[in-house]
């Protein structure tokens, strides 16, 4: 099975800048985006069973990115979220360790690793779903 042809992708940051460029750089690699401003404003849609990728801040107003990712696990245990963060104390090795494996990126992101962990989980997300039909 291939992907589809235009994966959607949300991205959750409470800074507009973020989800500009977000959306620029993953509209010209080819995916869909909705941007939403809060945790609160992705969860409370349909989007929570539309996307195939989240993309969401750590450091956000009223829900940190851990606090999301864990609402979006139970929602939906297998969507793939990235946590990126402008604050430079964690480490990924650290972070990896401490939180279960979760994908941490540091801002400002480096787009190829971006790209490319996006690409990974999706194409790992569609082979699971071949082996579940």
């Amino acid at each position: 099975m291939s992907l589809p042809a235009k994966p959607l992708v949300a991205v959750v940051d409470d800074e507009y800048r973020v989800l500009e460029a977000l959306e620029d750089l993953l509209e010209s690699a080819g995916y869909e985006v909705r941007r939403f401003g809060s945790a609160e404003q992705f969860l409370n849609t349909a989007a929570v069973a539309e996307v195939d990728y989240v993309i969401t801040d750590i450091g956000m107003p009223s829900t940190n990115g851990f606090s999301f990712q864990e609402m979006v696990r139970r929602a939906r245990p297998t969507l793939p979220v990235i946590l990126i963060t402008g604050r430079h104390e964690f480490t990924a090795g650290t972070f990896e360790a401490e939180r279960g494996g979760r994908l941490l990126m540091e801002k400002p992101l480096d787009t190829r690793k971006l790209l490319a962990a996006i690409g990974s989980a999706l194409r790992a997300s569609s082979a699971s779903s071949v082996g579940q039909t």
